[in-house]
Formats: C-alpha cells, sequence, structure tokens
C-alpha cells in the first residue's frame, strides 16, 4: 500500500502543473517528451536481466497502451477541462479495473454494473451543477479512453510480472521504452510543429513530470498493484482524486463551486465502494 500512497502523492501535483504550464504545448509532444524522459531513466536497467523476447514484446505493447495512450488522451483532456475537473473524471479508473478483472475471469458481477451506472449518475450531476461553462465534453470522453488505457495495464502488469518470473523493474523500464516509441510515432504522423507552445516554465515543467510523477510514480504503482488486493487497488486509484482537486483549488487557484462538485463526488465514491464490496479477498495476482 505505501507504494500507491507514494506514488499518488507524487500525481497529485502533476494536474495543476499541466494546466498552468502545458496547455499551449502539442499534447503529444508533451506526452512523449515526459516518456522519452522516463525511458532513459530507466534505460540501464535493460542490461541488467535479459527478459525472453516474448515478455519484452508484452512489456513493450503493454506500456505503449498504460502509459503511451494514456499520456496522449490525458494530456489533450486539459484543452477542455480545468484540471480539477480532470482529476474528479479519473474517479472512473477503479470501475474500470474491476470490469476488466471480471472479463478475464469470464464472469460479471451485479455489483460492478450497478456501481457503474451509480457513478455515470454521479458524474452527470456534477456535469449538470458544477461543471464551469468553458468545459466541454471532449474532455471527459477523452479523458475515459485514458482510464482505460491505464485500467487495462494495471489489470495486465500482475499477470506479466508472474509469467516474467518477477522482475518488476525491468518490465517496467521495457515498458517505458513501448510507451516513449508509440508517442514518438504518433508525433511524426500527427505532422504538427512539436515546437510550439514551449517557454521556459513548460520545460522545467516537463522535465519534472518525465523524471518524478513518470519515471518513479508509475513505477512505484505498477509495484504496488502486484502486491496487494483487486478491491485495495481499484480503490487506491482515487487516493490521488481528493489530493489532486485541492491542489487544484488550494494552491493552483481554480474556482468551482464547491457544494455542487462535492454532492456528485460523494455519488460516485459511493458506487466506487460498492464495486469494491466482496473483491478483498482477490488478490492482485489473480485479478491480473
Amino acid at each position: 500500500m505505501r507504494h500507491l500512497l507514494a506514488a499518488s502523492f507524487l500525481w497529485a501535483f502533476s494536474f495543476g502543473l499541466i494546466k498552468d504550464n502545458l496547455t499551449a504545448a502539442d499534447p503529444v509532444a508533451v506526452a512523449c517528451a515526459r516518456l522519452v524522459l522516463a525511458a532513459a531513466a530507466f534505460a540501464p536497467l535493460l542490461a541488467r536481466r535479459r527478459l525472453r523476447n516474448p515478455h519484452r514484446i508484452a512489456a513493450l505493447g503493454l506500456g505503449a497502451l498504460q502509459f503511451g495512450a494514456m499520456y496522449v488522451l490525458y494530456i489533450a483532456a486539459f484543452a477542455s477541462l480545468p484540471a480539477w475537473l480532470v482529476a474528479v473524471f479519473t474517479i472512473f479508473t477503479p470501475l474500470y479495473v474491476t470490469l476488466a478483472s471480471d472479463l478475464l475471469a469470464r464472469r460479471l458481477r451485479v455489483r460492478h454494473l450497478a456501481a457503474a451506472v451509480l457513478a455515470v449518475a454521479g458524474a452527470a450531476l456534477i456535469v449538470q451543477l458544477a461543471m464551469p461553462q468553458d468545459a466541454d465534453w471532449r474532455g471527459i470522453l477523452l479523458l475515459q479512453g485514458a482510464n482505460l488505457c491505464f485500467a487495462a495495464g494495471q489489470v495486465l502488469f500482475p499477470r506479466l510480472r508472474t509469467r516474467a518470473g518477477g522482475h518488476e523493474a525491468v518490465l517496467v523500464a521495457w515498458m517505458y521504452q513501448g510507451a516513449a516509441l508509440v508517442t514518438l510515432l504518433a508525433l511524426v504522423l500527427r505532422g504538427a510543429d512539436p515546437r510550439a507552445g514551449w517557454d521556459g516554465p513548460a520545460l522545467l515543467t516537463v522535465l519534472y513530470l518525465g523524471l518524478v510523477p513518470t519515471a518513479v510514480g508509475f513505477y512505484l504503482w505498477n509495484k504496488g498493484a502486484t502486491l496487494t488486493t483487486t478491491g485495495v487497488l481499484a480503490g487506491a486509484n482515487n487516493l490521488k482524486v481528493p489530493l489532486a482537486v485541492l491542489v487544484s483549488w488550494a494552491v493552483f487557484g481554480e474556482q468551482a463551486d464547491y457544494l455542487r462538485a462535492g454532492l456528485g463526488l460523494l455519488v460516485i465514491v459511493a458506487a466506487l465502494f460498492l464495486a469494491g464490496r466482496g473483491t478483498a479477498d482477490s488478490t492482485g495476482e489473480s485479478a491480473g
């Protein structure tokens, strides 16, 4: 659990930093820069222990999905939403974790379907009562794509770790290489000028984000995912949400209808509690 707590604390400040300093830059370029830095930081581990080719290829693909595709979608959402709402709408990830775990186990629990409906109701409440006028649904949809990518990675990584015989750090190192490659490819295919929107604060921000919340944060999170239960992992996904919302309001000065936003958030938290019941005795290994 301490790995998940540490990662959540690192991520809490990322939302406001991205909104303040990186929304003028191309989201694919930002994602690429973060992941290239993370890949470089973990590159020395690639030679420390050789993995079998199937495990290496699986790690590259999983990194492209969990980190690469997720980051592109996630950073693009900031153009449509304030940082605190980006944090709020990452709250669906635990539901995706439990539903993906059910899918891999070839079962579907009614409790999880009911929790998904309740969570959607809570999100709709926030949209109707507390969503700023300059925000729109495009950001929410982009975030759900990012949440699905991140949830799939969390469920699949423990399985890959088991097949590879452990070696979390080496697997994550290969995952960062896959994530960096897919974002580099997306940047080339996009054809936009990757230099647009960059200034001194943006460069310093992406340097910090790439080396700390990305490189260190995701390693801590994926290691924590192998050491806990499905229910705890699903709930831990939202440790960063109240932290990030409070940081966005208190540190970065974003404004919101706090009472109405809190009401919708309570409904979603109730959905997460419903989803988490009955999964506490499933291990991360069996979930993934």
